[in-house]
Order: structure tokens, then sequence, then C-alpha cells
């Protein structure tokens, strides 16, 4: 039976130190993480940005996936010189790890942490089969909450969809630049229980929950802005730290410097997360919107995911 090759991937952003300290240690220490029998390839995703302690050089590394964008770069017009690094670094991660790289792997994990106080949870980008499964599964061995981010034009080119199946996984909260013993062991968790959800999904005795439940991405609001373009408000008391809790219209939202409240005036039972997430600020977003759903599992999931594991 072939093992399940799985692509580990940390330092998406430079300024996310915890996952890439903990491969460091796996390097020195093999047994500090147990793979299941998986064949793991870990790899810094940002090295440059990394060593620099910068979430990134040019652009952001977890948005420079863009099919479009990776074939005008690697046009003959377009020497690697003149290729943002971001974007070059994806096609080279692409090429080897990618289908038909030489260290060709069919899931990949991308490791990141939040300064949002939503703790941890699962990313899952569309609605692919085989992604659908691994989340189910980890979700039923660790019961984190899963963010389903879709259907956004402004947040495109992810990391993990220019590989046949992968989700990413946050960790936090912590501060960027800051190491931080529990997120170290938190990150070793998560990772562990993929691997052992890929093993078992192989070997044809994984345990399946019922139902998938998620957080479907419906969009994201940005603080109240001055005509000059600054913010002139910050997130409510209230809502700040309450990530996952349901609103309703009329909660505060955020608060203004003269002390008046802006309250909230969507539907109600909406789910915020990545609320003032320190990285997003400069992507004009102050938190995003969610509805929670449950999905009943589907078989077509658990045989793609199979089928996937199967391929190599």
């Amino acid at each position: 039976m072939p093992s399940p090759r799985v692509l580990v991937v940390a330092g998406t952003h430079g300024n996310e130190i915890n996952a890439p300290w903990l491969l460091e240690q796996w390097q020195q220490q093999p047994d500090l993480i147990q793979t299941h029998g998986c064949e793991v390839h870990p790899v810094i995703g940002n090295p440059e940005a990394y060593a620099k302690g910068c979430r990134y050089l040019d652009r952001d590394l977890n948005r420079s996936f863009q099919p479009g964008l990776l074939r005008q770069a690697g046009s003959e017009r377009n020497p690697p010189s003149q290729v943002d690094r971001e974007v070059q670094r994806a096609i080279d991660l692409i090429s080897r790890y990618g289908i038909g790289g030489i260290d060709a792997c069919g899931v990949v994990i991308d490791l990141h942490s939040t300064t949002s106080s939503m703790g941890n949870s699962l990313v899952v980008h569309g609605r692919r089969p085989a992604d659908l499964a691994l989340a189910a599964l980890v979700q039923g061995r660790l019961g984190l909450p899963i963010y389903l981010h879709e259907a956004d034009p402004d947040q495109q080119g992810f990391l993990v969809e220019s590989w046949p199946c992968g989700l990413a996984i946050e960790v936090g909260p912590v501060p960027q630049m800051v190491r931080h013993h529990k997120i170290l062991t938190q990150t070793r968790l998560a990772l562990e229980a993929v691997f052992e959800a890929c093993s078992d999904a192989l070997a044809g005795r994984a345990r399946y929950p019922n139902q998938l439940v998620v957080h479907r991405h419906l969009g994201s609001l940005d603080l109240p802005r001055s005509p000059s373009g600054s913010p002139d408000a910050f997130l409510h008391p209230q809502r700040q730290a309450a990530d996952w809790q349901p609103m309703r219209g009329g909660d505060p939202l955020f608060q203004k410097a003269d002390g008046s409240c802006v309250p909230y005036e969507g539907a109600d039972g909406l789910v915020p997360v990545f609320i003032n997430e320190a990285a997003y600020a400069e992507k004009a977003i102050a938190l995003s919107l969610t509805h929670r759903e449950c999905w009943p599992l589907s078989y077509e999931w658990t045989e793609a995911f199979q089928a996937q594991l199967s391929a190599g």
C-alpha cells in the first residue's frame, strides 16, 4: 500500500513564526511529530520573508497562486527578475511539489497563526470533495470549527488550491513574531490529526462523522472611515474577542472616538470570524461574516479523498 504524500507548508507568511519553529524542531527531533506512516515533505513557504520577520516581500504569497497570475509570470515576456518574488516562489513550489513535480504531493497542509481570538480552526477553500472529507475527519477528531472560504472576488489565489487536496490550519491567538509553547503544541496536535486521518482513510478504516459543520464565508466588513480614508472607529468592546458568537441586528459593532456606537445592521445569526486580525488591516477587513451550516457527510467526499490518497 502506498504512503500518503503530504506537503506541510509553514511560514507562508514570514511573521507567523510558530509553525516554522515547529518544523525546525522536528528536523532536530524526528520523533517529535508522529506521521502515522505518511510521507511528509515539510517546507518553509516564504523563507526570505521569514528570515526578515515580515509577512511578505512584494505581495502576499497566500494570494499569489492565481492561475492567471502564474501563467503571466511564467511567460517568456516576464523574466524572473521582473516577477514578484512571492509569485516566483509560488511557481517554484508548484514545480517541485505539485502534480508532475519531482516531489509531487497529493495533499497539502498550510500552517498559519492568527492574532484574533478565534482559537484554532480549519480553513477550507471551496467545496472540493476530498477537502471536505479531510476536514470532516479532522473536525471529528479535534472538534475544530471550519471556516469555508469561497466566492470572494477580493480574496483569491490561496496556496492550498494549487494541490488536489488540502486545507489550512489556523492556530491562535498569538501576536505576530511571538513564539508560544501553547501555539506550538496545538499546531503539532492538529498536524498529527491530519496525518492520522490520511493514513486511516487510505487503509479504509477511517471513521467519519455523520455531518460536517461549516461556517460559510459571506463577506467582510471594514472599519468606518473618514472622508480622508483613515479609520475613525474601532471594534466595540463587546465585539472584540467575540469570534464565533452570532450577532443580531442592533448589536454594538464599532465605537467612534466620541464614544458613540455604530450598530451591526446585517441579518440576525451571522457569525463573525477573524475579528481584528492584525494582518487584515492592510486588506481593509475588520472582521468576516459567516453563516453556520450543517452538511450531511457525502459518499462522494470519502471516495474522492481515498482515491486521491491512493493516487499518491
